[in-house]
């Protein structure tokens, strides 16, 4: 669709004239990791609008399961998508750490040992894995905020030998890529744990029965589970250097469909991520049986690229990456961060990337990534900010229950389930500012309509920031690639 020539004139002096502030913007897409926040709150809380929720969560199985996140705007506490939700968190600080101020640094290594608290948790019943807790189809019968959660804290275990390898691997990895020598001994341990039972009981958590009413449609394994495998080995290769985790990629690799290219990397598919993630061994000439896993990450890389004749990623016509479906900007953020990591591979070992016509190099990819950021933080045809707090124009009506209905500090009084629905259905902004939240973003046609009932544009999750986080503390350091 042809923008209109208003919109079109508004991008291009937008394109050239924003400057943007990325240290503000990173400290923010942390910060929004302690909106989410579920348990008891720490005294440091920053964001005071939130408080306490969720501090019953898993005495139905006489488990501690408090603590963790809530994915998105609902009240749900979903394994899969937080597993993957830490492990770009930690992946970020990874890659990315040595450029973040230093209050930054330690506000987003807090935001990994929320979850990883939380993990342990998970796994601290022999042969068995809690998965998630909370009934979404109660909890989405009603709008209200998590402190004032009266509906079921339904807990979702899998027991061996049933299937979870889907979230045991992502699990595992996130685990093993969270492991700071402040408790490496005890999550790498656990990392392995989760590990052998992913690869011990294979298949997917949603195929079975009494797990699959509970995640689906939300968050089951639609791309199969082998991806979490070799994802959860190449994260226990990278922490610990172990050969087992090097042979099981390079004899796993080919069965458990590595090769595998799909225009997509987040909390379902994770085959590009652990391309990248295994191509830097294969770079740094460590290991020369790796080299599929690096063909694999550059084949991906090249579709991303219009120029190239392998191109066939879809993009707006203000050129923001856009695949079908809910969350969009969830793809941005996840490839946008590949191709900085991998430029950064690319940049210590002085190579590019052959793309069949032309030759890309980590200036190129860092360009790319540099356009789907400042696009997000405002250089688009909306001239709207799509993170919540930055800029002075950004969603007011976000599909979040705790930002949209008022705070128990201003209203003490406890909100039925169906008594938050005038909040919902309010046109009103949301009376707490959810700082650092992205939304799901705009359409193919680049609107954004900015209503609360339209959850695929205009709800914020945690899968959406995670990259991000690596994604800005890159740009803080170097603004101009």
């Amino acid at each position: 669709m042809a923008l209109p020539i208003h919109l079109l004139l508004l991008f291009l002096l937008l394109n050239s004239a924003t400057a943007h502030d990325y240290h503000q913007a990173l400290s923010k897409a942390i910060l929004f990791f302690e909106g989410q926040r579920s348990g008891f709150l720490p005294q440091d809380q920053r964001l005071n609008w939130r408080a306490n929720s969720g501090l019953s969560d898993g005495s139905a199985y006489n488990v501690d399961l408090t603590g963790g996140y809530y994915d998105a705007g609902d009240n749900i506490k979903f394994g899969f998508p937080m597993a993957f939700t830490t492990t770009m968190l930690a992946w970020s600080v990874i890659e990315f750490g040595d450029m973040m101020p230093p209050n930054d640094h330690r506000n987003a290594l807090l935001a990994i040992r929320w979850a990883t608290d939380y993990f342990l948790k998970t796994l601290s019943h022999p042969n068995r894995i809690f998965v998630q807790v909370g009934d979404p189809i109660s909890d989405h019968n009603c709008w209200e905020r998590p402190e004032d959660m009266d509906t079921s804290r339904k807990v979702y275990a899998v027991d061996a030998p049933n299937p979870a390898s889907d979230v045991a691997g992502e699990t595992s990895a996130a685990l093993a890529a969270a492991s700071d020598p402040a408790y490496s001994h005890t999550l790498l341990r656990n990392a392995v744990t989760a590990f052998q039972f992913a690869d011990n009981y294979r298949g997917a958590y949603s195929d079975n029965a009494h797990i699959r009413e509970g995640v689906c449609p939300y968050y089951c394994d639609f791309d199969g589970y082998q991806d979490e495998l070799l994802w959860g080995a190449a994260w226990l290769r990278r922490a610990t250097q172990d050969q087992n985790f090097l042979d099981y990629i390079q004899s796993n690799g080919k069965t458990l469909g590595a090769e595998e290219n799909i225009n997509e990397f987040g909390w379902d598919n994770k085959h590009a991520g652990l391309n990248v993630l295994v191509s830097k061994e294969f770079l740094e000439g460590n290991v020369a049986s790796l080299e599929s896993y690096k063909t694999s990450a550059e084949s991906f890389l090249c579709t991303l690229i219009p120029e190239t004749s392998s191109s066939h990623i879809e993009y707006t016509p203000g050129g923001l990456i856009y695949r079908p479906g809910g969350s969009n900007l969830q793809h941005a953020t996840s490839i946008a961060f590949l191709e900085l990591v991998y430029a950064n591979y690319l940049s210590r070992t002085s190579q590019t990337i052959n793309c069949g016509n032309i030759y890309v190099n980590a200036q190129t990819l860092r360009q790319r990534a540099k356009k789907q950021v400042d696009y997000i933080l405002g250089d688009n045809p909306m001239g709207m900010s799509y993170m919540v707090g930055y800029g002075d124009k950004y969603p007011q009506r976000i599909h979040h229950r705790g930002s949209s209905v008022p705070s128990i500090k201003d209203h003490p009084q406890f909100i039925a389930c169906k008594e938050g629905s005038i909040y919902f259905n309010s046109t009103n902004p949301n009376p707490n500012v959810l700082v650092g939240a992205i939304v799901g973003g705009p359409g193919e046609d680049d609107m954004y309509g900015d209503e609360r009932a339209d959850f695929r544009k205009s709800e914020p999750t945690t899968y959406i920031n995670a990259p991000f986080v690596g994604i800005l503390a890159y740009f803080v350091a170097n603004p101009n690639p």
